[in-house]
């Protein structure tokens, strides 16, 4: 009689089934997170994987149908504080879900059991599909949260309000806070109107040594400046022009404009919002100012901005050109935060109109490099600069339909209207009625039309 062969017990399988299970469990992982605990573990926690697996999937087409069907409504969740406080929470739960459940799927595959060869494969394998699902969601939660940080300290907590005539009219102000100056004085000032409904855009640049300036009636400078601001040399600053107004308001007169703090704005920005009314006529719902101090960081977090120089601007150097270390020279130039900041502020080997043209030249060439790409992949140095760079009265309610009718005008060209020399003969002695009349007719007329709904 011979031997009898030993039998294998039902549960002990040999190495090369143990890799194929391995192999399959880790698959099973990356499919449908979870599923390797219901079919070979702890299935509470399989339900649980698999069930926030298909609502991550719902909400990812959720999403795809609004925006497709109604982009605005998706950015606006978007550029919301709870909204984005619930989406760095959602992403954050499921990071820590993706590492709980690979780390039990490493556990259920019982890698001593599988081929030697195989072990570290498996390993690495699983390991890199957690860095990547858990790496991705953290770090969604991350942005999400400066998103958040960085939107609230920017935009405004307020109503939002209609458009007039049919377009949204945006104060632009290009600050200076430099060293060796009394405060911050625009140094470019214009007024970007948008048609509400196509997004067709308008730029109207008024020159800094407009003088004098009329205010509205209602302003409270129309009291003090009943004849204009400057109008035989009066004014309580060393120069009566346009962006003396910001300081002079500033130092002197906050007390024309107590309730400018609440609503995110400063007294000398709601001068100049006034001054820039008088002069073009228009209803100014909003501002925008921008502090060259911090346009380097901004700049640099981009990645640089491409730019066509026209003519040769000095980096330092006195008003002789004395002491000049480098050129920006003609030609197509992508400029570094540090070069944009000079070709930005530049004062001496061109005239000061050629510097605001620059200025606005530069925030163009901002708002083309800002695309889904860079957001994304540089969005908390982006948000960091922005909040030094960056104030406004805008409210954070309104910014997904501001990146909706952004969007339209991005996709048209922008039409501009420069008040200076030569349309403008002389800016010390300006025709308001000629003034008005040139802004009447670079408007496309719009019929009015009603907030955006939901506003």
């Amino acid at each position: 009689m011979s031997a009898a062969t030993p039998l294998r017990h039902p549960d002990v399988s040999s190495p090369g089934e143990m890799t194929a299970r391995g192999w399959w469990l880790v698959g099973l992982n990356i499919l449908l997170p979870g599923t390797p605990q219901l079919v070979a573990g702890n299935r509470v926690l399989g339900r649980v994987g698999i069930l926030a697996t298909l609502l991550l999937w719902l909400l990812g087409i959720v999403a795809l149908i609004v925006a497709l069907a109604s982009p605005s409504s998706l950015y606006t969740f978007a550029t919301q504080a709870g909204s984005l406080t619930a989406v760095q929470l959602l992403l954050s739960a499921y990071a820590i879900l993706w590492v709980v459940l690979t780390l039990d799927t490493l556990r259920l595959v019982r890698l001593v059991k599988a081929r030697a060869n195989a072990r570290g494969w498996i390993a690495a394998f699983s390991v890199v599909v957690l860095v990547g699902l858990a790496g991705t969601a953290a770090y969604g939660s991350a942005v999400a949260g400066s998103a958040r940080g960085a939107l609230g300290d920017i935009f405004a907590d307020a109503a939002p309000v209609a458009p007039v005539n049919g377009r949204y009219n945006i104060m632009l102000l290009g600050g200076d806070a430099g060293p060796d100056r009394q405060g911050l004085r625009p140094d470019s000032m214009s007024i970007v109107s948008i048609d509400a409904s196509t997004g067709k855009a308008v730029t109207i640049g008024l020159p800094r040594d407009l003088n004098p300036v009329p205010f509205p009636a209602r302003s409270p400078l129309h009291a003090l400046y009943p004849d204009g601001y400057g109008y035989h040399d009066k004014c309580d600053v060393d120069v009566c022009q346009l962006n003396s107004i910001y300081t002079e308001v500033e130092l002197y007169k906050p007390d024309l404009y107590p309730g400018a703090k609440k609503q995110q704005s400063e007294p000398g920005i709601e001068a100049m919002r006034d001054a820039l009314a008088g002069a073009t006529g228009l209803t100014i719902q909003y501002y925008v100012l921008i502090d060259m101090q911090g346009f380097a960081d901004l700049i640099d977090a981009l990645g640089g901005v491409d730019v066509t120089v026209t003519e040769k601007v000095p980096i330092g150097g006195d008003e002789n050109l004395n002491g000049v270390v480098e050129w920006i020279q003609p030609g197509q130039r992508h400029l570094d935060g540090y070069h944009a900041q000079w070709y930005a502020r530049a004062r001496h080997g061109t005239s000061d109109y050629d510097r605001m043209a620059r200025q606005r030249q530069l925030q163009d060439a901002i708002l083309k490099q800002v695309n889904p790409l860079n957001v994304v992949t540089k969005f908390q140095d982006i948000a960091k600069a922005g909040t030094q760079v960056m104030k406004t009265d805008i409210p954070q309610s309104m910014l997904g339909y501001f990146v909706d009718l952004g969007m339209k005008t991005r996709a048209q060209p922008v039409d501009k209207l420069e008040l200076v020399p030569p349309t403008i003969p002389d800016p010390t002695d300006p025709d308001y009625t000629q003034i008005h009349r040139l802004v009447r007719q670079a408007l496309t007329p719009s019929t009015a039309i009603p907030a955006p709904s939901g506003h």
